[in-house]
């Protein structure tokens, strides 16, 4: 089919192929982070703060929210649904499936969110800073990561990308948990037992197979309102309906319908979702704060952007030491120490997760600013160092087990779904199955 032929359907198509792309879907976030961080200090400044406090939605059901709230916490829970479906792969059918291998990177991404927490609770110590944000610099962001790794990690052992997977997977759960237990307001409990009891309702319909969009997706919106008026995170809503979904492939759902969810919903996270959250969530007025050196020098800031990075590679590099030095844990698979320590500066980078922890930690306007302002330093402090380590890794890589025919390993296609693309993977694997006993 000629350029001039293509329909709409193909053009949307070949878009939701592209945006399974890591390295595209995270460039598409990083353009929409950089129009929003220059938007905000230009002489359209006004434009960009009015469309951020713009409120639209019913005010009857108590949403009436500003521009900015709604892709904080309304379509940023798309993304959430899609985290909640790869943990639940991970957990019933993925790396986390065996606990006694994923232990070791289960409690590095245990000490990798502690490690950041501890080096930011001390610059504010020392400065007489904000102890409310511990928890922005401990998320890691898992697109960001990957892509980092598939571009300047070829050649390592394929296991470094399990292991970075496992990591990211692990802190999704615990930045959910975190958001959960200590950035929730007052909780009412009469919405919160209605949005679990929504959530009820659509496990046991998919868990009978029942997958009629026009049923599901209007439970979700439902547990979702419900969840925002209990006070929890609304986004939690989404995490929990991924939860629920089964993962194990039937004769049904021959692929596993947490896979086949994750690839339909995989679009719309990274093609709207993340970039709109980035657009409002990453647009720091740096002009009318002070100047950046006003916004570097604030102790919230230096605990981010020194937490993300530092905290990261203490935590999980430190933790990996020890506990192969001490405990009867081992990495195997042909990663080592060294490798570690590339991965563990890739997981500061924090981003997504670490934008909306910033967001709900403080009350000040100007103290949210300068967090995310720092939050966009650390990530690219993080990204930087672990690009440089993860080169450094690959020039000194001797050709191991995994390597290819040049001798590099094959860390597999740049893909924060390895979920999305799950479904292609087993659809060929039972096409050569059934050609063989024909």
């Amino acid at each position: 089919m000629t350029p001039q032929h293509r329909t709409p359907a193909d053009l949307i198509a070949r878009l939701a192929h592209k945006l399974e792309d890591e390295v595209f879907s995270g460039m598409l976030m990083v353009a929409a982070a950089a129009l929003a961080l220059i938007w905000a200090n230009s002489p359209l400044r006004g434009s960009y703060e009015a469309l951020s406090h713009a409120h639209v939605g019913p005010a009857f059901l108590h949403l009436d929210l500003s521009v900015a709230h709604w892709a904080a916490d309304g379509v940023l829970a798309i993304f959430f649904f899609v985290v909640g479906l790869e943990l639940k792969q991970e957990f019933v059918v993925g790396s986390l499936r065996d606990l006694k291998e994923a232990s070791l990177p289960m409690t590095a991404a245990a000490f990798g969110m502690l490690g950041p927490a501890l080096v930011y609770t001390a610059v504010q110590l020392v400065g007489d800073g904000n102890p409310a944000g511990w928890a922005v610099p401990t998320a890691t962001d898992i697109a960001f990561a990957v892509a980092l790794l598939s571009i300047f990690g070829r050649g390592l052992p394929p296991a470094a990308r399990t292991f970075l997977l496992t990591l990211a997977v692990v802190d999704d759960l615990l930045a959910i948990i975190v958001i959960a237990v200590f950035y929730s307001g007052g909780i009412s409990l009469l919405p919160l037992l209605g949005a679990l009891a929504v959530v009820a309702v659509f496990a046991v319909l998919v868990q009978r197979g029942f997958t009629r969009w026009y049923v599901l997706i209007p439970l979700g919106v439902v547990a979702w309102g419900l969840m925002h008026a209990s006070g929890v995170h609304a986004t939690i809503a989404g995490v929990l309906l991924g939860l629920v979904v089964p993962a194990r492939s039937t004769r049904a759902e021959p692929t596993g319908m947490t896979a086949r969810f994750a690839h339909l919903a995989h679009p719309w996270s990274a093609g709207l979702a993340l970039p709109v959250f980035a657009l409002f969530a990453a647009g720091v007025n740096i002009v009318d704060s002070g100047g950046l050196g006003e916004v570097l020098a604030d102790p919230v800031a230096v605990g981010i952007y020194l937490g993300l990075p530092l905290g990261k590679v203490l935590g999980i590099w430190g933790c990996v030491v020890l506990l192969t030095r001490f405990t009867t844990l081992r990495l195997g698979h042909g990663i080592d120490n060294q490798d570690v320590l590339a991965l563990s500066a890739l997981a500061g980078i924090g981003f997504t997760v670490s934008l909306l922890i910033a967001g709900l930690a403080f009350a000040d306007p100007t103290t949210t600013g300068h967090a995310r302002a720092a939050v966009l330093l650390g990530t690219l402090i993080a990204a930087v160092l672990g690009a440089i380590l993860l080169r450094l890794r690959v020039r000194t890589q001797r050709r191991g087990p995994g390597a290819n025919a040049h001798g590099t390993a094959d860390l597999g296609r740049p893909e924060r779904g390895h979920l999305a693309h799950e479904v292609r993977r087993r659809s060929a694997r039972e096409h050569r199955d059934g050609k063989r006993r024909r």
